[in-house]
């Protein structure tokens, strides 16, 4: 159920769908999985957040408090806004273009790591050691050009090994925004 002639949600109409930790953990996980996904897997995940352990180990009156909740509330109110679709023939929840109307407005997560100084970093330090090679300055003299340059090569190569690892690991942390809610 798509409203393509919705104009942008209005500030006010944002706010009050972002005062609710779970509105905000459902535009979440919605973001991290690809398409539409059943109503009831969005409510186990919900309620796993909520009470801090694993899908598994939620016990059944966790589950069906969250997804009454989501069902009767939350996603009737957020498709009502249009930045979820609910098809409540396959009972499947997923993102709507408004939806990124919201995105504005939720923080961004600073990247803990400084990535642009370490390889703004490494290519003073390349720079410089390749310098040193190719004078011919101290112990450095027997390494030739062509092996420094290699050596300098394999230096980003594991940089940009460690910024995807820890970019990728850093993409499946739950925002702070929401695990300070998580008990509201």
């Amino acid at each position: 159920m798509s409203h393509p002639d919705r104009d942008a949600l209005s500030q006010d109409v944002v706010f009050d769908l972002l005062s609710s930790p779970r509105r905000r953990f459902v535009l979440y996980y919605l973001n991290q999985v690809d398409g539409e996904i059943e109503i009831g897997e969005l409510a186990d995940e919900v309620a796993a957040w909520e009470n801090e352990t694993a899908v598994d180990d939620l016990t059944s009156q966790q589950r069906k408090r969250v997804y009454v909740s989501l069902y009767q509330t939350h996603v009737p109110k957020m498709e009502d806004a249009g930045i979820i679709e609910y098809d409540s023939d396959g009972g499947t929840v997923a993102l709507a273009d408004q939806a990124d109307d919201i995105s504005a407005y939720l923080s961004r997560e600073e990247d803990s790591r400084p990535w642009q100084q370490y390889y703004l970093g490494l290519a003073v330090a390349g720079a410089l050691f390749y310098l040193v090679v190719a004078l011919g300055i101290g112990p450095f003299a027997a390494l030739g050009e062509f092996t420094a340059g290699l050596i300098i090569i394999a230096a980003f190569a594991a940089t940009a090994i460690v910024h995807l690892i820890d970019t990728q690991r850093s993409g499946t942390e739950i925002s702070t925004e929401l695990i300070d809610d998580r008990k509201r």
